[in-house]
């Protein structure tokens, strides 16, 4: 039995480290949520065999020792031997230890069972990989995404359980990118169901109402080494920085086919969208560096992942910690 389960347990951890290492190597398209749920699965299964049939085992091979021990003891005592020295106690630790094959899986258990629950229901860490976000958020930013703050969902399946907050404009919001749903993107929330969302001539316009867009200092952009113009703006409840490049074109070149895109008028000036019912309009603070809505269209309700409100850490820069809008 235990020669089969250990043999059993390295044809599964192997499974694992293949499939992590294809996934590494670009061989497969990885699903991190599905590859923690499944090990957690796997692991309580053993968790659970533990505690039910081999600790007993393992307990009921202790006492049997331990009572074998007391009758040794017993009948030396009886020949007159007084001082009987033994490791009984060293033999009943390594009979009630876990084998390597329990230790690698249920040993595991309650730490996977902690991190799957933490990351799927509370909140989930994402590193920020490109520039879409500048100013608001930098290339190296290791941000704290709420996975309850617009309700409760499956974890894989993404389907909601529990109604809380809708995405209100101007939040910062983490999503499955709509053309390939393994993959998580950032951008700010612009439209909600029903808004009307204009970009004409780099100038933001939400249901006929101007976005207020203040001047602010050029920023400089370490990683491109240039400047670029950078305004205030201020959507709804949440006040924000976005850059604009004048070398730029205002036309938007190159979107693509997506569901929806007969509500959205593109000209040389921009692009002017009605954001339909249970979707959203996203764009980058970066407005003239970002892949967003202007040019894959809107992000459906089932896709969101959760709303991004705290930089944990960048390890080039400690003073990017904190919150932002």
């Amino acid at each position: 039995m235990q020669a089969m389960m250990a043999t059993l347990t390295a044809m599964v951890l192997a499974a694992f480290a293949g499939y992590a290492g294809a996934w590494y190597a670009g061989l497969v398209e990885g699903n991190f949520a599905l590859l923690l749920m499944l090990a957690v699965v796997v692991t309580g299964v053993y968790w659970i065999a533990d505690k039910a049939v081999f600790l007993p085992q393992r307990r009921k091979a202790a006492q049997q020792l331990q009572l074998e021990h007391d009758k040794r003891i017993e009948a030396l005592s009886k020949q007159g031997f007084q001082q009987i020295e033994g490791e009984v106690d060293v033999a009943k630790q390594r009979l009630l230890m876990q084998p390597w094959w329990l230790d690698w899986t249920a040993g595991l258990f309650p730490v996977i069972f902690a991190v799957f629950i933490l990351r799927s229901f509370l909140f989930e860490p994402f590193k920020i990989p490109s520039g879409s976000m500048i100013p608001t958020l930098r290339i190296g930013d290791l941000i704290l995404v709420n996975k309850f703050h617009y309700g409760v969902r499956l974890p894989v399946f993404n389907r909601k359980i529990f109604a809380n907050h809708d995405p209100e404009r101007g939040d910062v919001m983490v999503f499955r990118y709509p053309p390939q749903p393994s993959l998580d993107y950032i951008k700010r929330v612009i439209g909600v169901p029903g808004d009307e969302v204009a970009y004409i001539n780099k100038q933001l316009t939400i249901n006929g109402q101007p976005v207020p867009h203040v001047p602010q200092p050029n920023f400089f952009d370490s990683d491109s080494v240039r400047y670029a113009k950078q305004f205030r703006e201020t959507i709804g409840e949440h006040s924000f920085n976005s850059l604009v490049n004048d070398d730029s074109p205002a036309f938007v070149a190159g979107a693509s086919e997506f569901p929806y895109r007969d509500q959205c008028n593109y000209t040389v000036e921009g692009v002017v969208c009605k954001v339909p019912p249970g979707h959203y309009f996203m764009m980058g603070d970066n407005r003239d560096n970002s892949a967003d809505s202007r040019y894959w269209g809107f992000v459906p309700e089932a896709n969101i992942v959760g709303k991004a409100f705290f930089v944990w850490m960048n390890f080039g820069d400690l003073g990017r910690i904190g919150s932002f809008e």
